[in-house]
């Protein structure tokens, strides 16, 4: 099963990439099986997400970029406003990384 590394990039991913190179550093973990946390992580993010995540989100605002590169979209908006049931809030850039979720089960 193929898998993104698009949450290494989010805070516990890199809060986690962090630890694992202290780790590897004071030599408390291998180089090899500090890869290998990474590509579980990056397994149990999208499966987490795919299973336990309900919500659905609202988000409009003004286009400034976007681009389409390795079946990955990027979309960078202005003057954001996210909603969601219970709320919405006022965010001045937002950056949305999307892939397509069947790349992951080939």
């Amino acid at each position: 099963m193929a898998t993104f590394e698009l949450y290494r990039r989010s805070t516990i991913g890199m809060c986690l990439t962090e630890t694992l190179d202290e780790m590897v550093q004071n030599g408390t973990l291998s180089p090899e099986l500090a890869i290998q946390v990474l590509v579980q992580f990056d397994k149990s993010m999208a499966e987490a997400l795919e299973t336990q995540v309900k919500s659905k989100v609202s988000i409009k605002g003004h286009l400034h970029t976007y681009r389409f590169c390795d079946n990955v979209w990027t979309f960078m908006l202005q003057d954001a406003l996210i909603k969601t049931n219970d709320c919405q809030e006022n965010v001045g850039r937002v950056k949305i990384v999307a892939c397509d979720s069947k790349l992951l089960t080939q």
